[in-house]
């Protein structure tokens, strides 16, 4: 509070104080400001990280109106309002099939109960009763607790009556020595933990409750020992996906710290190598490293060797990586930043602010995901055209909005740390238009992680730093089978995986042939098509419409497509 006593009679004076206090005042509730926007985010964040959805998508983002599974439900309705004007219309309309139930895989065990009528004879005239064509078939799934195998190895003895001599073939050989479990029931504890995550003590129950007692202590024992042998397998698995363009992400675990009465930090590093966005025959697969802290040592001891081009976040730790070695000589790993990190951090904001300024960036950006949704599965010369073409104008105008953006908005906002975020890094983010082999954001690392989240909420810790090694291990190898699984699936529910062996009158059946062979020929175009109309109304149509090159021929569901 001022005092009128202290206040000067010069007029001027006077002006200058009411001016500073304005300005301190402007100042002080510019600082209150961006303190509350910065909490407002910080518990939407936790709101959303507690009770919210997973899922990043905009209620209303402008994405594609014409989704893949839209195409193949218009595609279906196409077939069916072709086929039925081929054929001559019958006097009476013809019954719909019924719906049949698919098939249980081959490989489970099929226990036939016959039921057969009551009495021999007819109940109306008292007639011998024959077979009337096949019987009814209906299955029904069942099942049967956990069941062992006993393998008895017997060695019988041979003496030689004259010499006394003692022949006997020599043991085979167990995977753990003066051990009684056998290579399955060892790969059941390891899938059982680190696949479905089932802590070890819930596994002695089950296998407790089908008669077979074994204590933790001596399943830990197996864990360890399974590891070992495993190491080498692992090995060869980094090799390979080293060998190629990879991604990479970490995530913390804890681990049980001795002496200390509670649990530390602990990091696993994924290294996940993946071709398949742009058809390639490489198997995919993940590498898993632990480390007992975060430092960028790690990174750089796990990426020595490697040379090429690295999909990562914004984490320091692998800035090392891509320092060049000498003046004028080019950097050892090429740096690829990631679009999903950049959208995340405008998205978090949106939903904590509302801001139109935020939501206008998701909107532009989302653009760009359209073109890259409608483009992913296709090869690489094919992605990277498509990219040259109608990405890039996306980014140069993008990266126009944001720097007169950014210079509108103040430094310290979270909108301007959104904008500093892409901007910092706009030439590791515009890399994926120039090759045709690279994705736009770094999902496949993050994907490959989300096992080792669900397992945190099924185990509290690991016992100790080499508990975390031999989970890596086991991880690289179960990911690596689960990511492949995860694609057939994936790529069988959406049909877009390219078409190798059925031909299109397998697929739709010969009256629909020629009809299927036309549609199915422009879906990737109509997709392709519907992102640039999008575009194009946002930019006044300066963009030249999708050209003939982008048609991608022929498509099917993914149970014809042959996995290396």
């Amino acid at each position: 509070m001022l005092d009128a006593n202290d206040l000067p009679d010069d007029i001027e004076r006077l002006k200058r104080l009411l001016l500073e206090r304005d300005a301190r005042h402007e100042l002080t509730v510019r600082e209150k400001d961006r303190h509350i926007e910065h909490l407002k985010l910080q518990i939407a964040r936790l709101r959303r990280w507690k009770f919210g959805q997973s899922s990043e998508a905009l209620e209303s983002s402008g994405q594609i109106a014409l989704s893949l599974e839209e195409i193949a439900a218009a595609l279906a309705d196409t077939l069916n309002a072709a086929a039925d004007s081929a054929v001559a219309a019958a006097a009476t309309p013809e019954k719909g099939k019924p719906v049949r139930r698919k098939s249980f895989p081959e490989h489970f065990e099929r226990i036939d109960n016959r039921i057969e009528p009551e009495g021999c004879a007819c109940p109306h005239c008292g007639g011998a009763m024959s077979e009337l064509g096949k019987p009814d078939v209906a299955e029904v799934i069942e099942t049967k607790t956990v069941s062992f195998i006993v393998k008895r190895h017997i060695r019988p003895k041979r003496r030689c009556p004259t010499c006394s001599t003692v022949v006997q073939a020599p043991a085979p050989s167990r995977p753990l020595q003066k051990s009684f479990a056998g290579a399955s029931f060892l790969a059941l504890i390891l899938v059982w933990k680190y696949g479905f995550h089932v802590p070890l003590y819930r596994q002695c129950q089950i296998f407790t409750h089908a008669g077979l007692k074994i204590s933790r202590t001596t399943l830990m024992q197996w864990v360890a020992g399974s590891a070992a042998l495993l190491a080498p397998l692992v090995e060869a698995l980094a090799r390979h996906v080293l060998a190629g363009k990879i991604n990479a992400d970490d995530t913390p675990v804890k681990v049980l710290a001795p002496g200390r009465g509670k649990t530390k930090r602990g990091y696993l590093w994924a290294y996940a190598r993946d071709g398949r966005p742009w058809k390639s025959r490489d198997p995919p697969a993940v590498c898993y490293r632990y480390s007992p802290d975060r430092k960028g040592e790690h990174p750089q001891r796990h990426l020595k060797s490697y040379r090429g081009k690295l999909q990562v976040d914004a984490y320091a730790g692998f800035e090392a990586l891509f320092v060049p070695p000498a003046p004028g000589q080019p950097a050892r790993i090429t740096e690829v930043a990631c679009w999903a990190h950049v959208r995340r951090g405008l998205f978090d904001l949106y939903e904590a602010t509302q801001s139109p300024t935020a939501k206008e960036a998701l909107d532009r950006i989302g653009k760009l995901y359209e073109i890259e949704t409608a483009i992913r599965g296709q090869s690489a010369e094919l992605r990277l055209a498509a990219r040259q073409q109608y990405c890039v104008p996306l980014l140069d105008e993008l990266h126009r909005w944001m720097i007169d953006t950014r210079t509108k908005v103040e430094n310290k906002s979270e909108l301007a740390k959104a904008l500093d975020y892409a901007l910092n890094r706009w030439q590791q983010l515009f890399h994926f238009t120039q090759d045709g082999t690279l994705e736009a954001d770094n999902n496949i690392a993050e994907r490959s992680v989300r096992g080792v989240g669900i397992g945190r909420k099924n185990f509290m810790f690991f016992g100790s730093d080499s508990g975390g090694e031999r989970a890596a291990i086991a991880y690289s190898l179960i990911e690596s089978c689960l990511c492949r699984m995860r694609h057939r699936q994936v790529h069988a529910e959406r049909q877009t995986m390219p078409n190798e062996d059925r031909s299109m009158s397998d697929r739709y059946g010969s009256s629909r042939c020629a009809v299927a062979e036309r549609v199915n020929s422009t879906r990737h175009s109509l997709v392709l098509h519907k992102v640039w109309r999008n575009c194009s109304k946002r930019s006044g149509g300066r963009y030249r419409p999708l050209g003939r090159p982008f048609i991608a021929g022929s498509f099917a569901s993914a149970s014809s497509f042959k996995a290396i």
